[in-house]
């Protein structure tokens, strides 16, 4: 009876080793199949954006020499569809996303308002450098304010949040709590198990947030460092928002309203003028702004996903547009009468997008795989900071 117990004994332990061997070399496998992956997806990434700057260099040397309208439109073309197709060469959720956002949106918004001298890229600026940074980042240059601000009755102007006088430091040291937020989120994503859907929900919208302005400006600081540009904001602080239409117009991703306004608001907004006078002319441009926003989304969800569109995010940006419309005219009817303080605005602002994004804009991101995939990256990139980082520095002492 010993001699069997010690032969079972003999089998489970010789049963552990063999199953700790398997798991180890699994383990080696997928990490060395995600790094196979991985040095594929930044060869393809090198790859797409040289394809990206011959682009602009042809819309620099050739392009801008040719008479402004539907001429130079005409030679456009080609690079609209190129800078439409480059993104679907890459699969991960940062490179992918990123480039998808800046080529294939605001890369192409920007060379349509070009082609008719319009936008950032008109008149053609005086460095070939300037105009591919300008043309595909997501960066603004400053202009000086109008004359006679005190007296401008643009409301862009009027409205301007507080929270854009902060001063550099103050904001280069916002980003880095930001960055220590965001890093503190990755890593509650490993007791999502533990977590009530709400509070997961939550997560994903903070991480949303604090993700898109973090790329946002390290795409936009080298620029600025190298060439001194003052550019505009990118974000404005959205979690105070006080209203949508002060979240949407002064502090959400600024770098889309500066692009939808004069390409969809301000034209849509001409037309209906002429047909339901100015007092309401704005509503319509400001519902297709946002449909146009929505449409543009769902094109980067295809590059997320790669499935067919269910129109999910679309109809959360008609929403917000519609709601956006609504609440400017209970502002025109009830203007100097009533006034929701900003202590009870500002959270329900914020909690209407919130959970509106958790019914609309979250679910086609979470059911097909995207939020495990950049999760997953955030891994590997830590994993490729802690094999060489001790290298670098080994080799910098060194």
């Amino acid at each position: 009876m010993k001699g069997r117990r010690k032969e079972l004994e003999v089998e489970i332990k010789s049963f552990i080793k063999v199953y700790i061997i398997v798991i180890i070399t699994a383990k080696s496998l997928l990490e060395r199949e995600a790094k196979r992956e991985m040095d594929a997806e930044i060869k393809n990434f090198i790859q797409v954006w040289i394809t990206a700057i011959t682009s602009l260099c042809y819309c620099y040397y050739i392009v801008a020499r040719i008479p402004r309208g539907m001429m130079r439109l005409l030679f456009l073309l080609p690079i609209f569809y190129l800078f439409t197709m480059l993104p679907c060469n890459l699969n991960s959720a940062h490179l992918g996303g990123s480039t998808a956002f800046f080529l294939g949106w605001l890369g192409n918004f920007k060379l349509l308002l070009f082609a008719f001298d319009q936008g950032p890229l008109s008149p053609p600026l005086p460095k070939l450098l300037h105009f591919i940074s300008i043309a595909c980042l997501p960066i603004k240059l400053k202009q000086d304010p109008p004359p006679n601000t005190k007296n401008n009755k643009n409301p862009s102007h009027q409205n301007t949040p507080k929270s854009h006088n902060l001063t550099k430091v103050t904001r280069s040291l916002l980003l880095v709590i930001k960055a220590l937020f965001l890093a503190m989120i990755i890593q509650a994503y490993e007791y999502r198990a533990n977590l009530h859907l709400y509070v997961i929900l939550s997560l994903y919208c903070c991480h949303t947030y604090l993700a898109v302005e973090i790329i946002l400006a390290l795409a936009a600081a080298p620029v600025q460092a190298f060439f001194g540009f003052e550019i505009e904001l990118q974000f404005n602080e959205p979690y105070l928002a006080t209203s949508l239409q002060d979240f949407w117009g002064h502090r959400w991703n600024l770098m889309v309203s500066s692009i939808l306004r004069p390409t969809v608001y301000i034209p849509i907004r001409r037309i209906s003028a002429n047909v339901i006078g100015s007092r309401w002319a704005a509503l319509p441009a400001i519902i297709s702004t946002f449909i146009v926003s929505g449409i543009a989304h769902e094109v980067i969800y295809f590059y997320f996903t790669r499935v067919h569109p269910t129109w999910e995010v679309t109809w959360f940006f008609v929403l917000h547009g519609v709601c956006t419309a609504i609440e400017i005219v209970v502002k025109k009817a009830a203007t100097n009468k009533w006034q929701l303080h900003r202590a009870i605005s500002g959270p329900l602002t914020v909690g209407f997008v919130a959970v509106t994004g958790f019914w609309l804009f979250f679910p086609q991101l979470i059911r097909n795989g995207v939020v495990e995939k950049a999760i997953k990256e955030y891994s590997i990139l830590a994993d490729f900071v802690k094999v060489n980082l001790p290298l670098q520095l080994h080799l910098h002492k060194s």
